[in-house]
């Protein structure tokens, strides 16, 4: 019997580890995991991502992307008339409300840089893409960094801690950035 054609397949494969990262998280990642959400032979994980590294460097770039498409639109759509902190507070707030499953898998991945050699371009290059947006908006790069490290170390001590978000405290944080 041939191989079967299956041009979804590497895509599912991927899939199913952003799946099993955000249900087991990354101690939990493997072939054999991988392959069973993704409901394939375990030959095709290795087949399509020779090791785990390979595999996460795909899911954080799946990841990063929509992230990314999610911060182009927050900033097309944002006001202009509306100050940036009190915009930026806002949207943390919104991806804060309800179920924080994604925002834990998003951090995961981007944190898995710090151990994993491969991953960390990955993770740079999404820092430089949200300091760019950022950036339309601040006018300066310097500051859309800072903007973008203080949202991510707010966001992490929330979500670490579990403590309610402050809107009007990161607000104040915020605006202190933007001058």
């Amino acid at each position: 019997m041939g191989r079967r054609y299956d041009p979804g397949r590497r895509q599912r494969i991927i899939d199913a580890a952003i799946t099993v990262v955000g249900e087991r998280g990354i101690e939990g990642l493997s072939h054999r995991s991988v392959a069973a959400v993704a409901d394939v032979p375990l030959g095709s994980t290795t087949y399509h991502f020779a090791t785990l590294d390979d595999l996460l460097v795909a899911a954080l770039g799946q990841v990063s992307a929509e992230c990314l498409a999610d911060m182009e639109r927050w900033e097309r759509e944002a006001d202009p008339e509306v100050p940036l902190a009190e915009e930026l507070a806002r949207v943390m707030e919104e991806w804060l409300a309800g179920d924080r499953t994604r925002l834990e898998l998003e951090y995961e991945l981007y944190l898995a840089a710090l151990r994993r050699e491969a991953v960390r371009p990955i993770a740079a290059a999404y820092l430089d893409d949200v300091a760019a947006v950022l950036a339309r908006r601040t006018g300066d790069l310097g500051v859309a960094r800072a903007l973008g490290a203080l949202i991510d170390g707010l966001m992490l001590q929330i979500l670490l801690t579990g403590r309610p978000f402050d809107r009007e405290e990161a607000r104040v944080a915020l605006a202190r950035v933007t001058g």
